[in-house]
């Protein structure tokens, strides 16, 4: 139901998850493992993955810190998008990746939930797309001691309160990894 004419296919967007990203994130390697899972199951239905690389705050491209972990493949022909900002539309070149593959629905996972994650959701949903959030499938790290929730409650608020989004003509929703491309 996405308000993109001419856009009936989805595409999986995997946010960060980069070595110098998530090393320290939350339950990580479950995370992977389901992040995985979701790669798998968007390859299987012949839904493209998109891979998003952050190369601000010490991640310079080509870096360790910026490689993706090696728990996870890409495949050499999947896109790969390189941002400086949260929003992995913010100055790049995902909008006309996703347009080419005439994609309006995207299924998000990958890192930080309370940074990247969120503003792309964000970003994708105010521009139109049908946005789902992969609930078991996005991590943090702990930044309580900075004054923020447990990461844990970061993701549960995330996932709670992503399933309850609405706008005219688009949809979000919360899946999990084995429901994604079911």
């Amino acid at each position: 139901m996405t308000t993109l004419t001419d856009r009936p296919h989805s595409a999986l967007v995997v946010i960060d998850v980069q070595n110098g990203v998530v090393a320290d994130a939350h339950d990580r390697d479950q995370v992977l493992a389901n992040i995985d899972t979701c790669v798998s199951r968007a390859r299987a239905a012949g839904v493209p993955v998109v891979w998003v690389q952050d190369a601000a705050e010490g991640r310079a491209h080509g870096s360790e810190p910026w490689q993706i972990v090696p728990e996870l493949d890409p495949a050499p022909d999947e896109p790969h998008v390189e941002k400086l900002y949260g929003d992995a539309f913010e100055d790049t070149n995902l909008e006309e990746v996703l347009a080419g593959r005439g994609v309006g629905r995207l299924y998000i996972a990958g890192a930080q939930t309370d940074a990247c994650v969120r503003s792309t959701l964000h970003g994708a949903f105010t521009r139109g797309y049908d946005t789902v959030l992969v609930s078991d499938a996005h991590t943090t790290e702990d930044l309580s001691s900075w004054g923020a929730p447990p990461p844990e409650l970061v993701i549960a608020h995330t996932n709670l309160y992503w399933q309850y989004q609405s706008a005219p003509g688009r949809e979000a929703a919360v899946v999990t990894a084995a429901q994604a491309f079911g």
